[in-house]
């Protein structure tokens, strides 16, 4: 049986694909923090183990002149101990979706990650035999907020099993890093926005065009079974910050009719939000496309 085409809606001159690196597996508890599993369980049932299927969401985005991806999973040289741990699968993985878009690794101009966990971050860089790493898309800026990269190369012991400092020091030597502080264009149109909350500066990305807006939330909600406010991840440094950064996103999403998408969710790759800030609905695109 062949496989379905990646999902993807239109965004004035931008086309937006949702292309998935994999899943991965991970307790539902940590998932939905203080949220009892009598009511997260209804929206993403678990396994035996208590763990839930999720999604390694990476969104390609083409514009005019432009090719922009936003996260790069966990990549293709995932350690063992993660594979094995979280249950990866990456069948056919990132790489091999993007060339059957006909996109080359030479062919991306930007790569932003939302933050550095590897998971969002695992294939900005690929081995280079005894040099160690070198960027995996040779072109490419790469942007994030400099307080994560401070983070993510110097991680405290707390953090430390998320982060990959060896990993993503080639980003750094090769001059490929762009680093921001605070919302900054990517490029027209492209958009960076700070998101505190999962880390301390974890961030999203706008695609504005033709009066049209795709936002990607990132972390800050990473599956459409966490968009009521209280449902918030057990990983998130900051949960505060993520309570009153999805009451900011929510209020402009519903007032400007945003199309949205998540880090994780496997079964949505793109929607809208109706209803109110304090009592959310989601709403699924329709497939395949948004016109």
């Amino acid at each position: 049986m062949s496989r379905a085409a990646p999902e993807r809606i239109t965004v004035g001159e931008f086309e937006v694909l949702r292309l998935l690196d994999g899943t991965f597996l991970v307790d539902g508890g940590a998932m939905f923090g203080v949220v009892p599993r009598t009511l997260w369980e209804r929206r993403a049932a678990p396994d035996r183990e208590n763990r839930i299927a999720l999604a390694l969401s990476c969104y390609l985005v083409r514009g005019p002149g432009m090719t922009v991806l936003v996260e790069t999973g966990v990549g293709p040289d995932v350690d063992r101990r993660y594979a094995d741990f979280y249950g990866i699968r990456r069948e056919p993985g990132l790489f091999r979706l993007l060339e059957e878009v006909g996109i080359r690794p030479a062919d991306v101009d930007v790569v932003v990650n939302s933050h550095l966990h590897f998971d969002h971050c695992g294939g900005n860089t690929i081995r280079a035999g005894k040099k160690g790493w070198a960027p995996a898309f040779p072109r490419a800026r790469y942007v994030v907020q400099r307080g994560e990269w401070e983070r993510a190369l110097r991680p405290v012991e707390r953090d430390k099993p998320s982060y990959l400092p060896v990993r993503l020091r080639a980003l750094e030597t090769s001059g490929a890093l762009n680093l921001l502080e605070g919302d900054g264009a990517v490029c027209p149109g492209v958009e960076a926005v700070l998101l505190p909350g999962h880390t301390a500066f974890h961030q999203g990305v706008k695609v504005s065009s033709g009066g049209r807006t795709f936002f990607y939330f990132g972390d800050t909600v990473p599956t459409a079974a966490h968009i009521d406010l209280p449902y918030i991840m057990s990983y998130d440094l900051f949960p505060v910050e993520t309570l009153e950064n999805k009451k900011r996103l929510y209020a402009r999403a519903l007032a400007e009719g945003w199309t949205v998408g998540f880090s994780h969710d496997l079964g949505h790759a793109f929607g809208a939000l109706r209803g109110s800030v304090r009592r959310p609905e989601f709403v699924p695109a329709a497939p395949p496309n948004i016109d």
